[in-house]
């Protein structure tokens, strides 16, 4: 009873046609801004990634080091060794290029997120799991529905469950956050004007090798996402992050 209180005190104000805004207009902006820009920042980044599929730890990293590991896969280019007799086109210029100015899009919406997420309360109002909701008893409770794949209440297309505000939080503030920095620390330019942002990592390569997985558990996390959204119902998750409205009996995201 307490959980569903806190539940109803989180949820954004009622229409006078029966709706909920459930998302900002400003929040449904910088989603999409942010989806297209990741979407392209992973097309990007796996082109880079063909160009070179070995890893490597410290500063320096080449086809005359030992790798850390190596992702089996075919190269872009003849002189990295992958035991493949072929090399696959190189597309290295236009994707770094686009790896580049996508990564600007997301860092600038990213910010002007977290400023409306601060400023008008956004991260406290909707996010911030309240304590009865951190309980391990209500931690135990969304866990096992969602482990069980229980259709979303009605309470739910107003408000986030804990798993979920906790998810985005960790995104937000983790993830994302050191994926921008990792790839930041391998930039030339910026690393010789501020050496910090690579020598914290140790080097160049272990920030390549970091964001490497960083970018990896971001794909697991849109996976499970959009998993949990066509759960939920894809047509009406989407329609309420497009329009904003949540509709009684469940009719949002």
């Amino acid at each position: 009873m307490a959980n569903s209180v806190t539940r109803v005190h989180l949820a954004p104000a009622v229409s006078a046609a029966g709706n909920h805004l459930r998302h900002p207009a400003l929040v449904r902006v910088t989603h999409w801004v942010t989806t297209l820009a990741f979407l392209a920042l992973l097309v990007s980044g796996v082109e880079i990634l063909i160009s070179h599929p070995r890893f490597y730890w410290g500063e320096t990293g080449n086809v005359s080091t030992t790798p850390l590991f190596i992702i089996p896969i075919p190269a872009s280019r003849v002189i990295v060794p992958t035991g493949y007799g072929y090399v696959l086109p190189d597309q290295n210029g236009w994707s770094r290029k686009l790896h580049f100015e996508s990564a600007w899009v997301a860092v600038l919406a990213g910010l002007l997120y977290a400023a409306y997420g601060f400023l008008g309360g956004h991260f406290r109002r909707n996010l911030l799991p309240s304590a009865s909701e951190m309980s391990p008893k209500a931690l135990a409770g969304d866990l096992g529905r969602h482990l069980r794949f229980q259709p979303p209440r009605e309470e739910d297309a107003r408000s986030y469950n804990t798993l979920q505000r906790l998810s985005y939080l960790a995104v937000i503030f983790v993830l994302f956050p050191l994926v921008v920095w990792t790839g930041l620390a391998m930039s030339p330019g910026l690393v010789s004007a501020i050496p910090a942002i690579v020598t914290v990592w140790g080097g160049q390569q272990t920030a390549r090798t970091l964001h490497f997985f960083l970018s990896v558990l971001l794909v697991i996390f849109l996976v499970v996402h959009v998993l949990m959204v066509m759960h939920a119902g894809f047509r009406k998750r989407v329609g309420a992050m497009i329009t904003g409205r949540a509709g009684r009996g469940g009719e949002g995201t």
